[in-house]
Formats: structure tokens, sequence, C-alpha cells
């Protein structure tokens, strides 16, 4: 059984077409999409139109929400600013009710007993917290606390836009206090012995990955004896080359750069640079006593700019520039 998972396509068409054309060749049993179908890249609606087409299993993610949230008392009132959120009130008046309501009913929580297999759990984010991702380099013992609710042996997320293939063992004590398994061994009755693990899967990002290759990226799980890979799924991941000019070229086009401000110029550097553009610059705010949610951000940018230089460094990658 193979089943392709993607996630964080953030209305990026080029790249989900190029990953289809990949699935046609692959034929993957089932296809599932983790989350943020939509705003970034300026084809959410199509995306939307692309994916509902497709008779695969779909979990909402944070972007769905901050869509779903505008107009209710669940979105924080700061998000009627159009200097901070102009991306989302672009993005807002193009989606349709029907295309609204597709995104309502889409669940945000899935296990797949696929026939034959150990069950997968996948959730956007975390259980309950689709903005909270995992990382890398982040220590077991982190890992397994956040995810400690969840008792399914393979756990895909997303989020993070960074493809992970990773093994988490931890023991834990009478107390409750979690610790590496310094053996790394599985047995069936772990739990019951004190000994957790999870196989942490991250298929990356469609259509924005942050892990500096400027690619369409997903992953292909495969049921395999549990001899072979503890869990009973074994991860390939996938990246597909594309064009992004036509998406680049639509930031212009469509008007979302010109609406979304600075947000929208960050994620059009993300699509080029393929690193994370917007904590690069909030973590430069914050460490030079910027806020910019709370001060006018495009005063704090042109600060950014000025400091690092970070705009020459995206010109120098900027596919519309003719480079590469």
């Amino acid at each position: 059984m193979q089943l392709a998972v993607l996630a964080d396509i953030h209305g990026n068409l080029p790249a989900l077409e190029a990953v289809l054309a990949e699935l046609e060749r692959l034929q993957p049993d089932q296809v599932v999409l983790n989350g943020d179908l939509i705003n970034a890249v300026p084809f959410s609606t199509e995306v939307i139109d692309r994916v509902s087409a497709e008779a695969w299993a779909v979990v909402r993610g944070n972007h769905e929400f901050y869509y779903l949230d505008h107009g209710t008392e669940r979105a924080a009132a700061s998000r009627n600013d159009p200097e901070r959120w102009g991306q989302l009130h672009w993005l807002i008046e193009r989606i349709t009710p029907a295309q609204g309501m597709y995104l309502a009913m889409l669940p945000d929580d899935c296990t797949f007993y696929l026939p034959g297999t150990q069950p997968i759990r996948i959730t956007h984010g975390l259980p309950g917290r689709n903005r909270v991702g995992l990382f890398r380099a982040q220590p077991e013992e982190a890992i397994a606390a956040e995810i400690e609710v969840v008792h399914e042996r393979t756990f895909v997320t997303a989020h993070t836009h960074v493809q992970i293939d990773r093994h988490v063992r931890v023991v834990k004590d009478m107390s409750g206090a979690l610790s590496v398994n310094p053996h790394g061994d599985i047995h069936r009755n772990e739990i019951s012995n004190g000994i957790r693990h999870w196989h942490v899967v991250n298929p990356g990002s469609v259509g924005l990955p942050l892990n500096a290759r400027a690619t369409a990226q997903f992953a292909i799980l495969e049921s395999v004896p549990e001899s072979e890979e503890p869990g009973g799924w074994r991860v390939s991941h996938y990246e597909v080359p594309y064009d992004r000019r036509p998406a680049l070229e639509a930031f212009h086009t469509t008007g979302m750069l010109e609406a979304g401000g600075v947000i929208s110029l960050l994620f059009y550097w993300e699509l080029v640079s393929a690193e994370p553009e917007i904590i690069h610059f909030y973590r430069w705010a914050f460490e030079n006593g910027h806020d910019p949610d709370r001060e006018n951000i495009r005063d704090i940018f042109t600060r950014y700019m000025d400091a690092t230089a970070r705009d020459h460094y995206i010109r120098a990658l900027d596919p519309l520039n003719g480079n590469a």
C-alpha cells in the first residue's frame, strides 16, 4: 500500500500541477493533503477547485482557519488591520461561497486504517494546535512531550515546510518524566513497559518549501513489515522542479502584492529563496525592539531592508530577473 502525502500548497497552482504529473507517474494507492491549501501564492481559488475535484482525503491547516475565522469572534481584532492582513482581505474577496463551504467541512485530524496496515494519524500541526510544528533538530524529549496524546505509532505532521523522517523513542518513568530510550528497542508491549515510540513524518511543502530548495516537495509512505520499519511505514521524500515564474508574475498581475503589502512581499521572497523570510523579518524586528503586529509594519520593514540588504539578496535569486 502506497500513500502519497502532500501539504502546504499555499495557493501555488504551478507547483501542485508539477506534483500531480509526478503522482500520475508514481500511481500511489491513495493521496492525502495535510492542510494549508490556500493563502501566500495568488492561485488559492484555483487550488481549491483542483483539489476538490480529486478523491483525496484533505485535512485543514491554520491558513484555512484564517479565512474561516474572519468576521467571527474567533478572529483576533488585529486581523481587521488592512496593513498587516491585507493579503487575507484580498483572498476573502475572491473565495466563492461554495469554495468556502468546502473548506468549512474539512476535518482537522484524521486517522487512517488502510487494509492490512498499521494506523496513521495525521494533523496539520499538532492535535488541536494547528499552528505548532515539529522540527528536525528538536530534542526527542521535546517532541515526545508534544505528541504524547498521539497513540498511533506513525504520526504525519506538516506546517514547518521542511521534510522530516524521524523515529522518536523515549522512556516514561514512574513519575511521568520522559527520557531518551538508550537502546532504541521496540516491543509490542512497549507502552505498558513505559517505552514510547513514534515515527514522525513531515512531507515538506508543495508550494513554499523552506529548506532552501525551490522545488515542489511531498512524500510517499509505503506499508512494510514492522521488522523493516518500526510503525510499519517506510517514507520516501520527493521533490519536483517546476517553473516558478508564472506564480511570481501572478503576485503582480493579480494585484495581490499591492493589496498584501509587506506580508505578500515576504511570501514572494519565500517563493524565490525557499527560506523562512517571514521568520527572518520577525526575528530581526523583535531583536531590535519592534513588534510588526502592533507597530507600523511598513516602517519596520524599511528598517529591516536598510539593515540587512535582504532585498538585494532576493533580487539576485529572482527568476523574473533572469536568475535560475
